[in-house]
């Protein structure tokens, strides 16, 4: 099937620019059709004049009897409801009242107090880091990347050597979510055969960040990167913006639904590519499904882990926390924990699978409430806990301050190099970095991600002997082993997992390129601890 019979399927009507958010002003209704008068009420009203005027007298008197009746029995109903559902409020706000105690403390200070002096004393089953993780995975032979995947076909639809034209796209979002965006973007670029402008990033009214591209990554390698795969320039010529009166908001908008295939990128967007030369795309978070080609697939793998390195600025403060880090962690070779959490209480979790106290801890986060309070247990387990803050000087963070995206690069950076990353919570930090991870560490994730309805029960669990708790977080360690090693099942177009969490069997021909070169492609010469 060539382009023009996909030509046949309707593309997008473009958006208009006009207006508030790019909407035209919707079109009016129709008109409501002409009332008629029906035959049966004009009879009706021929026969009311013949009905005695007496009859009338006794049926507005029934009526009226019935009405009030009707009345009180509506007024009751709405007591009856009304009081069954104060008993039902009243004892679900009961429950609340039970339920959140437990939900917001776990009792983890008083099982801490039971526990201390077995965690004080208990050095016998120290935990060396150096031998954290049992399981291994025998990596197979990688093959060769493409050379370029730009002009390759996609299914029976054959695209012209030549680009189509000029792709924009907002990632908006948070540092990752961003990220997210950005690889989508050159993978939607190679399905169109398009030119990729640089994302712009939106400003997030949660993160309050009006970082732009540059300000977080490098530019120029981004760029350089991707050449042979996806052509990218720093803004439109200015021969084809000067005909949108050098407005951006004038240029062809789409909205493009949720997780979208490739194949409605070539059957929706590609004709309005073809035909003005431009678009813009906007928003643009989780705009392409996971399930892709292979060949694009090979797209997000590039971009994140080669063409995606944080800028200079960011990287020379990166390198230098992670050096100081890895001076701090000389009990343990060098080597740290990383935590990124949620709730604080982690640190006994930590000290039943076997971390003792000469164990560094890297604390990834962003301003914490009651800081000191909700960390004093945390410090007592692990006097060695560091952060951004205590790690750099204040003139080092002064140019992060008030950039949430930039400071979580700084954290994202310490964190990707640990011998050992904890997290208690979901979202798009913790699930980019296990991918990173999974990536640099030979397809492990080197991470601890509990159960939480378990490590919860067992923190409300006031019965529980020391060993008992030892004995489970073992456990619990040991599946965090087994499922850090997992690589799911990828047939063909069938992948259902996150590519950026499962980076693996798609990028694995990155790995032996990236090893031979050292980590210069993801981070700018910021070599992992030995």
């Amino acid at each position: 099937m060539a382009i023009n019979t996909i030509m046949k399927n309707k593309p997008y009507n473009v958006v208009s620019s006009e207006g508030s958010g790019g909407d035209g002003n919707p079109p009016s209704s129709p008109p409501s059709p002409r009332r008629q008068t029906s035959g049966f009420s004009q009879c009706r009203r021929r026969l009311r004049s013949k009905v005695p005027l007496q009859y009338f007298r006794k049926y507005s008197l029934a009526a009226g009897i019935f009405g009030r009746r009707n009345i009180q029995f509506l007024l009751l109903l709405f007591f009856l409801y009304f009081s069954g559902l104060m008993m039902c409020v009243g004892r679900f706000s009961n429950f609340l009242r039970h339920s959140r105690e437990p939900i917001a403390i776990y009792k983890s200070h008083l099982l801490l107090e039971k526990f201390w002096h077995d965690i004080e004393t208990d050095n016998s089953t120290a935990l060396e880091l150096s031998s954290v993780w049992q399981f291994k995975r025998r990596m197979r032979v990688q093959k060769p990347c493409p050379v370029s995947t730009a002009r390759r076909h996609l299914g029976s639809v054959e695209v012209s050597s030549e680009p189509t034209g000029y792709l924009i796209v907002e990632a908006n979002g948070g540092l990752n979510q961003q990220r997210s965006a950005i690889c989508n973007a050159v993978a939607v670029a190679g399905i169109l055969n398009a030119v990729l402008v640089i994302p712009s990033f939106g400003y997030n009214s949660v993160w309050k960040d009006p970082s732009e591209f540059r300000d977080i990554y490098d530019e120029d390698h981004f760029i350089a990167t991707l050449e042979g795969y996806v052509k990218v320039v720093k803004e439109l010529p200015n021969e084809l913006i000067s005909r949108y009166d050098h407005n951006i908001t004038n240029i062809p908008h789409l909205r493009v639904e949720g997780w979208a295939p490739a194949k409605h990128y070539l059957g929706k967007v590609y004709p309005v590519l073809q035909e003005h030369g431009v678009i813009r795309i906007a928003p643009f978070a989780n705009r392409l499904a996971m399930n892709v080609p292979s060949h694009i697939q090979l797209l997000r793998c590039i971009t994140n882990y080669r063409a995606l390195r944080f800028s200079s600025p960011i990287t020379t403060v990166a390198q230098k926390l992670l050096n100081r880090m890895i001076e701090r962690s000389s009990m343990t070779g060098g080597k740290y924990v990383s935590v990124h959490l949620r709730f604080e209480e982690v640190g006994m979790m930590l000290r039943g699978m076997g971390f003792d106290n000469n164990t560094s801890i890297y604390l990834a986060s962003g301003k914490l409430y009651k800081a000191e309070q909700n960390l004093a247990p945390l410090l007592k387990m692990f006097p060695l806990l560091y952060t951004k803050e205590s790690l750099a000087t204040s003139d080092e963070l002064a140019p992060f301050q008030g950039y949430s995206s930039r400071l979580a690069a700084l954290d994202y950076t310490v964190c990707l190099f640990s011998e050992v990353f904890v997290t208690t919570q979901g979202g798009n930090f913790p699930h980019f970095l296990m991918g990173h991870r999974r990536f640099l560490f030979n397809g492990h994730a080197k991470t601890i991600k509990p159960d939480k309805r378990m490590l919860v029960g067992l923190l409300e669990n006031m019965t529980i002997s020391w060993k008992d708790f030892k004995d489970d977080m073992d456990a619990m360690l040991l599946e965090s082993d087994r499922k850090g090693m997992m690589i799911p099942r990828v047939r063909k177009f069938n992948r259902k997992n996150s590519i950026y969490t499962f980076p693996l069997p798609e990028c694995d021909c990155l790995q032996s390129h990236d090893s031979s070169l050292g980590l210069n492609h993801t981070l700018n010469a910021l070599e992992p601890p030995r």
